[in-house]
């Protein structure tokens, strides 16, 4: 017998649809009540752009250990250079 899953853990970020409700499905607290603000205030035209911001920023805060990685900014550990982590991406995508 295995303590290993069945499967592996999917750990890619699953894409969050880009409507309004979706957008504010996946933000939580502040962030959440500063969209609905921003996009009921928004004029009809300016409504693409703040939902095009604020759906970047539920994308970056559904990501895997997106809150362990703002912590450690916060107190200055485990940081990595840019030019190392573009590195790691490109030999991600091979």
């Amino acid at each position: 017998m295995s303590a290993q899953p069945e499967h592996p853990a999917d750990s890619r970020v699953h894409s969050i649809p880009h409507t309004i409700n979706a957008i504010g499905d996946a933000l939580t607290g502040g962030p959440r009540a500063r969209f609905y603000g921003e996009v009921l205030a928004a004029e009809e035209a300016d409504v693409p752009g703040v939902m095009r911001r604020w759906w970047r920023e539920a994308m970056l805060n559904s990501a895997r250990g997106a809150e362990t990685s703002r912590a450690n900014v916060t107190a200055g550990r485990n940081l990595v250079a840019v030019e190392d982590l573009l590195e790691q991406v490109e030999r991600a995508a091979g």
